[in-house]
This record gives C-alpha cells, structure tokens and sequence, in this order.
C-alpha cells in the first residue's frame, strides 16, 4: 500500500497540535484542507484514524499510520541534511521517553554527549507506562521496563536501576525504633512518586502478603522525592544513583532492595541521528547502570 506524504502529514499534525484548526496553521492550510486530507487518508485504508475529540486522539489504525508518518518525516529531515540542506534540516527533532529516574540521573549526559546538531522532544512517563508512547508514535524511542520488542521495533537491555527502602535518620527513629516491622510499614507516612509508582507498593506487598495502606504523600518530580525523603517526610524507595549523600538516609531493610531493569526500544527503520542517540544511551547507561 502507497500512502500519500501530505496525508500523512495531516494527520501527525492534527495529533501533535490536538485540533483541525492548530494542524493547518502548522502546515500553513486551512482546516477544511487539513479535513479533507485526513477523510482521503481514511478512504484509501478503510478505517476511521482519527477520533475526533478535542484534543484528537489517534484510533488503533491511527496509530500505525501515525508511527509511519513520523518515520518518514525523521528520514525526510535526515535526508536534508545529508544533502546540505540546513533549513529543511534544522527543524529535526529526535522525541525519546524516558523515566523521571533516569532523566534525573544518566540519561541527560547521554544526550549531552550527541552534541548541538539536534533538538530533543523528551517524554517523562514511568518506565512502565514509556512503551506505549512509542507504540503509537508518539516518540521514535524509550527507556522502558518492556523487554519484548514493540513491532516496528528494536530492543536491547541496558542495566538495572537498584531501589532500597530508605528514610532520614530522624523519620527512621520516630517510626521504625524497633526495626522495619509490618506494623509499623502500616502505620508510618510514605512517599510515591505519583499514582503510577508500584514500587512502595511492591515492598509494602512483599513485606506484609497483604495491602496496606499507610498515609502517603505524592511528590511528582524525581529530585522532588528524594528530597521529600530526606526532609523526613515519610520512607520511599530511593534508587542506589540518588541516595547522596549517604549520611541523609538510612536504609531500612538491608534484604528489601527491587531491581528495575531497563531497556532501550528504538523505530526498526533508524536514521543517523537516532543511532548516535542511541550509542550515547548505550555508552552512558553502561557506566550508570548495572
């Protein structure tokens, strides 16, 4: 099947700008036009690709064509520049996920480290949760806790980020004098990074065989947690990368650590630029990660 460029392009617009309206003033046509585009995209494929709610949101079908569409913009701007093309160029954008652990810790000098010839679109999600916004095309790559290759994909492991329960050595006395008991877990204040984070939970469930449900404070912001942490606001799993210094924490359960190992999804169909990217991840989680 041939897909048309300028369709294609319509509708990578309409999901990235949410309306018909912020599409065409993106691709300097009018609305009607950018309509127009999408209902002969949907013609020639025979499925509805875009649901039409504000914001728009991409169908199942859309988003295959989404990922296609996004991959043959990257190779257009690749090309250009190849080809000494600096204006068309200029406008390349490499949109990678990546967890707020990792974006705080190794991931930013990986991208440092690619130099100044290219704009990065970051997309901070859970590790979990990364996986899908490559899947629809959101990003051409992820940091994810997802082995198995997403189709269109590539995937390699890239290490594992260790995580203890730790607290201040002020909230650790008030709470824990007598050890890390399941009677205390209940009863002492925890933080979670959002209502994403599994991780409390994880320990809370491997500890107790049951829920519990202690207070909990949620700090979306990956610095923002540990220094919650470190105030004494309540125990969190606090990764090996971020307990610094050592004398603000102490560790509460020496056989409670969880491993997240992490991988590298990438588009199958790559550019120049997405593999640099790529080398630089794989270099900077090698001396990060474990």
């Amino acid at each position: 099947m041939e897909f048309d460029q300028a369709q294609l392009e319509a509708l990578s617009a309409c999901v990235a700008e949410g309306t018909f309206e912020a599409a065409g003033r993106r691709l300097h046509i009018t609305p009607s036009a950018v309509s127009q585009r999408i209902k002969a995209l949907e013609t020639s494929v025979g499925q509805v690709l875009l649901n039409r709610s504000k914001p728009v949101r991409p169908t199942p079908s859309g988003r295959t064509l989404l990922r296609i569409a996004r991959q043959m913009q990257a190779l257009t701007a690749e090309a250009a520049r190849e080809l000494g093309n600096e204006p068309a160029a200029r406008g390349t954008v490499i949109s990678v996920a990546v967890n707020a652990d990792s974006l705080a810790t190794w991931f930013l000098p990986a991208l440092a480290a690619v130099g100044p010839s290219y704009a990065f679109d970051l997309h901070r999600s859970d590790q979990d949760q990364t996986a899908g916004l490559l899947r629809d095309g959101t990003v051409m790559a992820a940091v994810t806790t997802q082995a198995a290759a997403i189709p269109g994909c590539t995937t390699e492991r890239l290490g594992t980020m260790h995580y203890r329960p730790r607290a201040s050595p002020g909230f650790a006395a008030t709470w824990f004098p007598d050890g890390t008991s399941v009677a205390a877990l209940a009863r002492a204040p925890v933080v979670c990074f959002d209502r994403q984070d599994r991780l409390q939970e994880q320990y809370l469930r491997r500890r107790s065989r049951r829920r519990l449900d202690p207070p909990r404070h949620y700090t979306p912001g990956s610095a923002e947690f540990t220094h919650a942490v470190r105030l004494g606001l309540g125990w969190g799993m606090v990764s090996d990368l971020q307990a610094a210094p050592a004398e603000d924490f102490v560790g509460l359960d020496p056989e409670g650590g969880i491993d997240v190992t992490l991988f590298w999804q990438q588009w199958r169909l790559g550019t120049a630029a997405l593999g640099r990217v790529t080398q630089a991840v794989r270099h900077a989680a090698a001396v990060g990660l474990r």
